[in-house]
């Protein structure tokens, strides 16, 4: 049975982020709210809680898993950043922005993209997420909260409490989200290329 974290959305109770932080480390799923809608998490050390995680998503192993990053220099820990991209995430993050990078050899193969070895990383500007992060002490492989089947989001923490409470460890609750996707940006390439809009002002990076 799920454990249920009513946290402050700005101020967030660290004691009850280090007991989700333990929740992860012993294995466990969490739902957790970012600033694009809740999302489920795991450690990125964590074969089976990733294979878990895919699970109640009912997703395959070609399905791009995002990673969570606390700030830019995590980043570069795990995905190979030239100056001209550094630059670039240097004035996006945090923000609501995914973007394509390729992975380093640090990052698992189930977090990789299976045939171009890139990963799709973050740096979310919400308070709680990054709290999770730093009470996790490490990266966090993430999914947005999506019942298999359905096409939105869930964004209560209660009612995903109430469907999933035998299938996460936690739900932590900082309140409703803004319930719009990140932009993806590709930055493999020679120039950034905006794979998916959502949220953010892309004129404010230059790209429109």
């Amino acid at each position: 049975m799920a454990q249920l974290f009513v946290v402050h959305p700005e101020n967030p109770q660290v004691r009850l982020l280090k007991q989700a932080g333990q929740l992860l480390a012993d294995g466990g799923l969490v739902a957790v709210p970012t600033d694009s809608s809740y999302a489920v998490v795991a450690r990125l050390d964590d074969k089976p809680a990733a294979d878990a995680l895919r699970r109640l998503r009912g997703l395959d192993d070609r399905h791009h898993l995002t990673l969570l990053c606390r700030d830019l220099a995590e980043i570069g820990h795990f995905a190979r950043v030239d100056n001209r991209q550094y630059r670039f995430l240097k004035m996006a993050t945090p923000g609501p922005w995914t973007f394509i990078l390729e992975a380093t050899r640090e990052v698992p193969r189930r977090v990789s993209h299976p045939s171009r070895k890139t990963i799709g990383i973050r740096v979310p500007d919400h308070r709680v997420a990054l709290a999770l992060i730093e009470a996790a002490g490490t990266p966090l492989m993430s999914t947005t909260l999506i019942p298999e089947g359905e096409e939105d989001p869930m964004n209560d923490a209660q009612a995903i409490f109430d469907r999933y409470a035998n299938q996460l460890a936690a739900v932590i609750d900082g309140g409703a989200c803004v319930l719009a996707p990140t932009t993806v940006i590709d930055l493999t390439g020679a120039s950034p290329e905006v794979i998916r809009r959502g949220q953010g002002d892309l004129a404010a990076l230059g790209l429109d």
